[in-house]
């Protein structure tokens, strides 16, 4: 396959090596995995490691959906405060989902180390930063819970983010020591080259068509040889298409997009010195972060409308920039790129087994570096006699949203609009 235009800064900046090959013909393995991200390459390293053969089909390349395109915040739990998880899980779900999902940087970060995984990564936490003082009292009520956990997250006053970030825009935050960044698409290759390692196989370019039940077996028809397997994994979320009747319908797109600028000079030194991530309270959420080579990152809701060099993205980054940090300077953009993410209607991700064998863990709602990597490790449980009791959440019965298209259209209006209104 001829590679394509880059599709992030990740892309073409990851110190990982591609991973490509075309090769299927007709396979028989114990698990099927669609989709080369985070999720199926978490599946199939995980499946490799206990003994299952795997094997890892993608349509495009290594990280072609959201894992590439990701802005890189390797956050705790969900954007849901702990306890809103606790009042949609209950009492036994949810302190377990809590617990697990609130150590999942933990487990990326680990994942890293043992593969010695080369992903810019930082451990220095990430920002929760308060748009204003209702985000702050926001703040405060997730900051209480957190401490009531035990968990490592301070309070920031006005004065002390501002010392963080290295501006007077924000009302305050939380300061998580359990997170951290990465390069995503670096990690997602870093994952690829674990997997292939441990045993499991990958191949890219190649286009699952069909799902056919035979049997005891799966067959995965594809543009190139057919994928027999015990047991199929569809890791594709929020890039879920046809393949599978109406999964593309349990969840709202949306987009997000990012834009970074060439490396910065010492100009920029005061801007978020020990390089945490953040991201803002505002209900259209906005991010910052710095990569490894000092360009400077901002990113919200929506796609991109131009390019990195001209158009509304390009002026709206501009006129961020200038508002939050006013001494910084003009300022040029190396890439523009956006994803999508998979929303559910209560904020929380699913497994679902579709039928005997089949499995898709899908609505990451946006965090999907540790959910993703842990539903993998979640899935070779499964596959391996994983009592279901011991699941993180419960395993439903698929729902579609049907006004999901309709609300997809709706949110991309207000995200352009919001563009629009931020670029003056």
């Amino acid at each position: 396959m001829t590679k394509e235009a880059a599709i992030s800064l990740w892309d073409s900046s990851s110190a990982e090596e591609d991973y490509s090959n075309e090769d299927l013909g007709d396979v028989t393995v114990d698990v099927a995995i669609v989709g080369g991200g985070f999720t199926g390459l978490s599946t199939a390293l995980h499946c490799a490691e206990t003994g299952l053969s795997a094997h890892v089909i993608e349509a495009k390349q290594i990280g072609f959906g959201g894992s590439g395109r990701n802005c890189g915040l390797v956050n705790a739990a969900l954007w849901l405060p702990p306890q809103k998880v606790r009042e949609k899980l209950g009492t036994t779900y949810g302190p377990r989902f809590i617990k697990k999902f609130g150590s999942g940087p933990e487990y990326v970060f680990s994942l890293i180390e043992k593969h010695q995984i080369r992903c810019e990564v930082t451990r220095t936490g990430t920002i929760h930063a308060a748009h204003g003082p209702s985000g702050f009292v926001d703040l405060k009520e997730r900051h209480k819970e957190w401490v009531r956990l035990g968990e490592p997250v301070d309070l920031l006053t006005r004065s002390e983010v501002s010392e963080m970030i290295g501006t007077k825009r924000f009302f305050g935050g939380l300061l998580d020591h359990r997170c951290g960044t990465i390069n995503p698409m670096g990690y997602c290759r870093g994952l690829a080259r674990a997997a292939l390692g441990a045993g499991a196989k990958i191949s890219t370019g190649i286009r699952a068509k069909k799902l056919v039940r035979d049997g005891d077996l799966w067959r995965v028809e594809t543009d190139k040889g057919t994928l027999t397997a015990k047991a199929v994994v569809l890791g594709t979320n929020a890039y879920t298409d046809e393949l599978w009747p109406d999964l593309n319908r349990i969840f709202t797109m949306i987009h997000y997009f990012q834009l970074a600028t060439k490396p910065m000079g010492p100009e920029a030194d005061h801007i978020l010195p020990g390089k945490q991530g953040l991201w803002d309270t505002g209900q259209i959420m906005f991010n910052i972060r710095r990569d490894a080579f000092d360009r400077l990152l901002v990113g919200s809701m929506g796609k991109v409308v131009g390019s990195k060099d001209r158009g509304l993205s390009h002026r709206w980054a501009k006129r961020q920039i200038e508002r939050i940090f006013p001494d910084l300077g003009p300022v040029e953009f190396d890439e523009a790129w956006h994803g999508q993410i998979a929303m559910t209607p209560d904020h929380l991700p699913r497994i679902y087994e579709l039928e005997t064998n089949l499995f898709t863990p899908i609505g990451y709602n946006g965090r999907g570096i540790t959910t993703g990597t842990m539903f993998g490790e979640t899935m070779a449980g499964l596959l391996t006699g994983m009592d279901r009791t011991d699941l993180p959440l419960p395993m439903t019965d698929m729902r579609t949203v049907r006004s999901a298209p309709i609300f997809s259209r709706i949110y991309q209006s207000a995200f352009t609009a919001n563009q629009v209104l931020k670029a003056i």
